[in-house]
């Protein structure tokens, strides 16, 4: 029903900059949420950033102060502002689609690989 294509990914030194984006299509109207999570070999997958329908957003402490979520319902798509970026920071990251109701379920993009090396 819904389609997540992420964008923006790539190479950057610390304390550099990127956006990654996320366009969506399909069933959109059912999204409750979008958000950014990130994976690094080893690591279990985590949360990074979230933002609501009623567009309230929240940060994994990491990130406070670093990233920005946001969206553009216009284009139908979710973007993470990452500046100040650590080694740390390195890892493949997902956008998530969730739809909550009865039964919640959640859509996956297929990944952008962020890699912050000097």
């Amino acid at each position: 029903q819904v389609q997540l294509v992420e964008s923006g990914g790539g190479l950057v030194q610390p304390g550099g900059s990127l956006r990654l984006s996320c366009a969506a299509s399909g069933s959109i109207f059912s999204i409750s949420a979008m958000g950014w999570y990130r994976q690094a070999p080893g690591k279990q997958r985590e949360l990074v950033a979230v933002i609501t329908s009623g567009g309230s957003t929240n940060y994994a402490d990491s990130v406070k102060g670093r990233f920005t979520i946001s969206r553009d319902n216009a284009k139908n798509t979710v973007y993470l502002q990452m500046n100040s970026l650590k080694p740390e920071d390195t890892a493949v990251y997902y956008c998530n689609g969730r739809r909550t109701g009865w039964v919640t379920y959640d859509y996956w993009g297929q990944g952008t690989q962020v890699t912050v090396s000097s």
